[in-house]
């Protein structure tokens, strides 16, 4: 049955399939007008069916050259059909083309290449095998879940039918600045939604009894300043200051608590730093009323600050974020499963589903995909709406990305091994796939060291771990490896560029394995601890956590060295140590990467600027100099952050300089669908290189109508954050963005090797027991 609703001058067609089934994906979606297709239940069998035989017919043996033929004749047909992707039959061949070619190189390692040759010989081959069958099984899962991605519109709030859900906002908080939080809780405040039907909570861990009273007087007497900013603030502005007694169970508790004290139908979490667009609640609130077994749905994070390889690659605008490939291609694909997760924030759960379940979950420091996880496995659907309705912020410093990805390795892992979606009632087949994926990826710190020491094996220590011939290579292994390729910029290349992802995982490798080592040993000993946000550095810096980059950095370009020397004195297996010399060069490449990102770059602002192109007026308090008669210019406004403006006035507008005064910015403001009129105070002005004249201007209104006239402006608009997405979201192809990669790490880490050896006494000689401690502080699992 079919129901057609006009919205925004378009057809959209909601398709409400039966109830019924128990493979299903995708139900009740919202879509635009597209092709038959199955429903979940028969697709999710088809898939498994044809990757079966599939993998029947990747086992058939073959001489070599007829593998040769085979192999590279699909690899051909990749080629050619990796610029159609609108047809889902193509794409399905598509992927079946590469999970072909990945079962056929895994037949022919597992019955060909494992051979003994020694112990130590043997015990790698073990290790670079299982590594392989890690990379082997990802990629087939990871073909399964993005095989049919679900691209949904977003569903309208019905008005005309009794009351809306009442909702409950909560913003948990632990030790983020007030400033930070006014402008989460004013947009929270502004959403549009019908008067009386919304309440916003101010949820602070940070100012607990337990906090209050802690045995440190300093710390205590801090939390209690904070604590009564926080308490006056939320009064000024019209929300509900809310905490509790103890600080248990982080940032589950937290809401938990709040829970206990609330009463919403629905409930939305945004994190401290993620402040909602004005339309949040109009997109997303539509699809509880449609379906009352919509448990969640779960909109993008979406990021208006550079992480540290955008940041310090200068890279921030120009390339997809790294949080793309997930929130754009994997999240749609999980969602026609029906197994798209609560990411912790940007999210609407129904109150009365969240209780059924005791709560949010806390066995596991990823709360948010525990608690969807238990709600898949009571029936509940989840809707994922691939709009940015927020806009967030990353880590600052290398440190900081590291703690968090830590983090999420840390729990994903939890939830592998204490919940075993694989083996848990109520899930479907599709489902239990699904968040095995998600939790089995962050394994990919024991397969990334794997392929970064393999090549040196042998080439420094002669160890034989891959019985095979170059011949033999060319025919299973390089077609797997340029399929793969293909593979990932086809399904994921307008959203994460080549090698990115390698450089990405190999930062996080270094130091994620020991906390995922710490988790194998004992599952529940990993606690939360809170991301630091907001972060600034003074100057430029090489970051702490290069030393092992450094050694493996060292170890790499050493083993290149001997594989050279090799080849020019015609030692034995040229084409063995040709191959392990190429590897060696791929690796320096993404080591080259890593170590530009490792010099951080300078971070005075708190709050990011963020690029827009804006007419608007500006209305001068004074006549300013002799001689300029115009107390109101035309202007744009160039960037924007929480606290002010860039403006540029054209060339001739106005002669000299602004003097330092207060002013008024005339505006329209998308958000309020009106023209606002904003106080600002003019700073420094300065000529640019083309003449113009840009201004600074500071926001000078304090009071909760002039916070929320500002905070509309700059965040309410969720077509400013759409447009700005999109442009970062392109396809750039895979020699381009190899090319990408190997020049922006080769310049950056040149850089950062010529500040370490011209300050040598600061970096190299720095005392190995405190760089010790700083990073067993910062991977400690106890908080």
């Amino acid at each position: 049955m079919e129901r057609i609703i006009g919205t925004a001058g378009r057809e959209v067609r909601w398709r409400i399939r039966p109830r019924g089934w128990r493979l299903g994906g995708g139900r009740h979606a919202v879509t635009t007008a597209a092709p038959f297709r199955l429903p979940g239940w028969a697709a999710g069998l088809a898939w498994l069916v044809t990757l079966a035989a599939v993998s029947v017919i990747a086992s058939v043996r073959l001489d070599l050259v007829a593998q040769l033929c085979l192999s590279f004749a699909v690899v051909a047909t990749m080629i050619a059909l990796r610029r159609v992707r609108r047809f889902e039959g193509v794409r399905l061949f598509f992927l079946l083309c590469s999970g072909f070619l990945t079962f056929r190189y895994l037949y022919w390692r597992t019955t060909s290449t494992l051979d003994y040759y020694g112990f130590f010989d043997f015990i790698f081959a073990l290790l670079l095998y299982f590594a392989e069958i890690y990379g082997i099984v990802v990629a087939s899962v990871g073909l399964f879940v993005n095989s049919r991605p679900l691209h949904r519109a977003a569903a309208p709030l019905v008005t005309d039918a009794g009351p809306v859900p009442s909702v409950d906002v909560f913003i948990p908080t632990y030790n983020e600045s007030p400033e930070l939080l006014e402008v989460t809780l004013r947009a929270a405040l502004d959403m549009r939604y019908p008067r009386g039907r919304l309440k916003v909570y101010l949820l602070d861990d940070g100012g607990t009894q337990q906090k209050l009273a802690q045995a440190d007087e300093a710390k205590a007497a801090e939390a209690r300043e904070r604590a009564q900013a926080l308490r006056e603030m939320t009064a000024r502005h019209g929300a509900i200051y809310l905490t509790r007694a103890k600080n248990e169970h982080a940032k589950a508790g937290n809401i938990n608590a709040a829970l206990a004290q609330t009463s919403g139908d629905l409930m939305v979490i945004f994190d401290a730093d993620h402040v909602p667009t004005a339309d949040f609640l109009e997109k997303t609130v539509g699809f509880f009323q449609r379906d009352e077994r919509v448990c969640l749905v779960q909109t993008p994070h979406f990021f208006i600050n550079p992480d540290p390889l955008e940041k310090n690659l200068g890279m921030f605008g120009k390339m997809p974020s790294e949080s793309e490939m997930f929130y754009s291609v994997i999240q749609p694909g999980l969602d026609f499963w029906n197994a798209s997760f609560f990411c912790g924030s940007a999210a609407v759960l129904r109150r009365r589903c969240v209780m059924e379940i005791g709560g949010i979950t806390g066995q596991s420091i990823t709360e948010d995909a525990e608690t969807a996880l238990t709600l898949h496995s009571r029936g509940y659907h989840s809707v994922y709406l691939n709009e940015p309705l927020i806009s967030g912020l990353q880590p600052e410093t290398f440190a900081s990305f590291v703690l968090q990805r830590v983090r999420w390795a840390q729990g994903m892992i939890q939830l592998l091994l204490l919940s075993n979606p694989l083996g848990m009632k109520g899930l479907t087949v599709p489902q239990r796939l699904c968040y095995f994926s998600n939790a089995f990826f962050w394994f990919f710190c024991y397969a990334r060291i794997v392929f970064l020491f393999a090549p040196g094996m042998y080439l420094l220590f002669g160890l034989q771990f891959y019985h095979a011939t170059i011949p033999q290579f060319f025919a299973y292994g390089l077609p797997q490896v340029v399929g793969a390729i293909l593979t990932t910029d086809y399904l994921f290349g307008r959203h994460r560029w080549t090698l990115i992802s390698e450089v990405y995982e190999l930062l996080l490798s270094l130091f994620s394995l020991r906390g995922v080592v710490s988790v194998l040993k004992n599952p529940r000993a990993p606690t939360f601890k809170v991301t630091p946000k907001g972060e600034q550095m003074d100057e430029d810096a090489i970051s702490e956590l290069s030393g092992p980059f450094y050694a493996v950095y060292l170890y790499v370009l050493i083993a290149a060295v001997v594989g050279i020397w090799k080849l020019l004195h015609d030692a034995p297996h040229a084409d063995v140590i040709m191959a392990s010399l190429g590897w060696s060069v791929l690796n320096l490449v993404l080591l080259n990467a890593c170590v530009g990102v490792l010099y951080e770059r300078k971070q005075r602002r708190a709050t990011p600027r963020i690029p827009t192109n804006i007419e608007a007026t500006l209305h001068l308090d004074d006549a300013g100099p002799e001689g300029a008669p115009a107390r109101a210019l035309a202007c744009r406004i160039v960037d924007m952050s929480a606290g002010g403006a860039k403006l540029v006035i054209a060339r001739g507008a106005y002669s000299g300089t602004l003097p330092q005064s207060h002013a008024t910015l005339e505006v329209f403001n998308a958000a309020l669908n009106r023209t606002s009129r904003v106080a600002v105070a003019l700073r420094a002005s300065f000529s640019t290189p083309d003449g113009d004249l840009a201004v600074g201007a500071q926001f000078s209104d304090h009071s909760v109508a002039g916070r929320s006239e500002q905070v509309a402006l700059v965040f309410g608009d969720s077509g400013r954050w759409r447009v700005f997405r999109e442009s970062r979201n392109r396809r750039i192809g895979i020699l381009r963005s190899l090319a990408t990669v190997i020049s922006l790490g080769t310049i950056h880490a040149l850089h950062h090797y010529r500040v370490f050896f011209a300050s040598m006494g600061t970096y190299a000689v720095r005392p190995l027991l405190a760089r010790t401690r700083t990073l067993r502080s910062l991977l400690s699992s106890r908080q």
